[in-house]
């Protein structure tokens, strides 16, 4: 067991910094456990905000982590709204960007996560340009989606990704008229390909949502600090009175940088490398969550996951490996989403490019199936569709890496766990 006296500080106050915080005390470790949330809310979870709490279905309170008072009962120090701004890994010190306090470490947690990228075009200062990745974000955002389904206004989203269209779902169950601007041909190109992209595309048009694809935002015209439209690339005019812009996050690695910590290359996500213990280059300071660009060997390659399990798990095995165990972080990347009336989950990894074919079980038009994505006969993905309690079954089904019949595949009368070997 790890002796009493050591400090162990992790830095980011969201779901993997909370997670391994629990865990460290879950496992028994006595010493300090400084918390440091670069934010004033207590640590929260994400997907909310984009869904049950952007739409009113879920209350504030059901997207913390824990309850306020479960911090201090579990004698973790947890600094609200407070930054670092240095890591001196020759003395072990973290310092504070507020006031400079000076920290010392044993072990040290990178849980910094990612951030909005920024539109880089003229009229982003103006009053109705958003983003969506904090609870202040959120609050926000569901108040001007309230306004605007009232008034019948129009926001215009740029980007067709996750949050992009789980936002266009809410402002249309708001009543808002929505339009999205998206560089790729079809929604989700990049996670799903075109196979399944055009798909999500179809639901939201069959909600009213008008896409243009194959462009990019100019310029976003406004007056007197509103907003009054948004100018594409093709030189079209889309009237708005708000604009999302959803075109992706970029790990939070400044601080790591800056430390002289490995950073991964574009091609592998520009996270803070780590090993499969979740070590950075340097063996006392760890990486978890949306920051931490990790090997996976059933998909031979570095990955830099996003996504909410990502968070719940990774933060947990980062903790335990602090501790010392034997820790190997390769769970099967999953995530998931509800829009409208569809429901789903994705499990694996398989861009463009990685794969032969899309292989679907059921029935795609009335969008109760499970997609999966093949290469040489192998599940490299699995993707369920208002089909529910399947995820295991297609997590095993990838990790094995067995060799399927495509027909048996696609048969929804063979079982799942009959392909299994």
């Amino acid at each position: 067991m790890v002796d009493a006296d050591q400090t162990f500080v992790i830095v980011g106050g969201g779901l993997a910094g909370a997670k391994a915080a629990e865990t460290l005390r879950a496992e028994g470790f006595t010493g300090r456990v400084i918390l440091i949330c670069d934010e004033r809310d207590h640590p929260y979870e994400r997907p909310p905000l984009s869904k049950g709490y952007l739409l009113g279905k879920e209350e504030r309170d059901s997207v913390f982590v824990h309850e306020p008072a479960w911090y201090a009962r579990n004698d973790i120090e947890l600094h609200l709204g407070q930054t670092v701004d240095a890591i001196d890994r020759t003395a072990k010190t973290v310092r504070f960007g507020e006031d400079g306090t000076v920290v010392h470490y044993d072990k040290l947690l990178l849980a910094t996560g990612a951030e909005p990228r920024r539109l880089d075009i003229p009229g982003t200062d103006l009053a109705g340009v958003h983003h969506l990745r904090r609870l202040a974000h959120a609050e926000r955002l569901k108040g001007v989606l309230t306004s605007l389904g009232r008034d019948n206004g129009h926001i215009v989203i740029a980007g067709a990704g996750w949050i992009g269209l789980e936002v266009a779902a809410a402002a249309r169950e708001y009543g808002a008229e929505v339009t999205v601007v998206e560089p790729e041909p079809t929604p989700l190109h990049g996670v799903l390909g075109p196979e399944l992209g055009g798909l999500f595309g179809e639901l939201h048009r069959e909600h009213g949502v008008r896409f243009h694809f194959g462009r990019r935002l100019t310029e976003i015209v406004g007056q007197d600090g509103m907003v009054l439209a948004a100018r594409t690339d093709d030189g079209e005019e889309h009237p708005a009175h708000d604009v999302l812009a959803a075109i992706g996050a970029a790990p939070r690695v400044a601080l790591a940088e800056a430390a002289g910590l490995e950073i991964a290359d574009r091609a592998h996500g520009r996270g803070v490398v780590v090993d499969e213990r979740l070590r950075t280059s340097d063996p006392d300071i760890y990486a978890a969550g949306d920051v931490a660009s990790f090997p996976h060997a059933l998909f031979d390659t570095r990955l830099r996951v996003e996504h909410w399990a990502n968070a719940l798990n990774g933060g947990p095995a980062a903790a335990r490996s602090m501790l010392g165990q034997d820790v190997t972080y390769d769970r099967v990347p999953y995530f998931f989403s509800d829009q409208y009336d569809l429901g789903m989950e994705y499990s694996g990894w398989a861009p463009p490019g990685t794969y032969d074919e899309v292989v679907i079980r059921g029935d795609a038009g009335k969008r109760e199936f499970i997609a999966f994505w093949v290469r040489e006969n192998r599940v490299l993905a699995g993707m369920n569709v208002n089909v529910w309690d399947v995820t295991e079954p297609i997590q095993q089904l990838i990790r094995s890496k067995a060799q399927v019949n495509t027909q048996t595949l696609a048969d929804p009368h063979v079982p799942l766990e009959n392909l299994v070997p």
